[in-house]
């Protein structure tokens, strides 16, 4: 059973958080490893193995990078652990002019201006791929929403990178 039939939710990019998060406390209290505290060890350590697939599941899920990356590894694609760099010279040649601009940021005059126009900048750029992303699912382009998500990917680990830099100057 994959995580989509374990929510009973269909196989898609789009889905309805609040039923996921309505069938999940569901699931949660049906299989809770105390509610199987008197049972047989054979049961308990069923329901311990079953609380950590609808867990894991759940996880899976409610983030959508990790949900595309599961779509994908449903129709063959497992991305999730791959070095697999892109092909794509205009992405690469942006990667190349955030890192440029992450770098001067903490020389900017106005520090937090520019780190929040750097996040505007990755947000909306985030949020583009993500519509593409929900299309290349939609139409079944695998390799091509397998290149979106390794895009986005990117894209978290910049902004990872400019909430800690953000971090640091919070500190000072």
């Amino acid at each position: 059973m994959n995580y989509f039939e374990l929510f009973g939710l269909p196989v898609q990019f789009a889905l309805d958080s609040q039923a996921l998060a309505g069938t999940y406390r569901q699931l949660q209290m049906q299989f809770h490893p105390d509610r199987f505290a008197s049972r047989p060890e054979r049961e308990r350590l069923l329901a311990v193995q079953r609380a950590a697939q609808i867990n894991d599941a759940f996880t899976t899920l409610k983030q959508p990078l990790n949900r595309a990356e599961y779509l994908l590894s449903l129709h063959g694609i497992d991305i999730r652990a791959e070095q697999q760099t892109l092909k794509d010279p205009l992405f690469l040649m942006q990667q190349m002019e955030w890192r440029e601009q992450l770098e001067t940021i903490p020389e900017a005059d106005d520090l937090f201006g520019a780190i929040m126009a750097f996040e505007r900048e990755l947000g909306l750029v985030s949020a583009e791929l993500f519509n593409e992303l929900e299309r290349q699912l939609d139409s079944s382009c695998w390799q091509e929403a397998a290149d979106t998500v390794r895009k986005l990917k990117f894209m978290t680990k910049l902004h990872a990178e400019l909430e800690r830099l953000e971090d640091a100057q919070q500190e000072l």
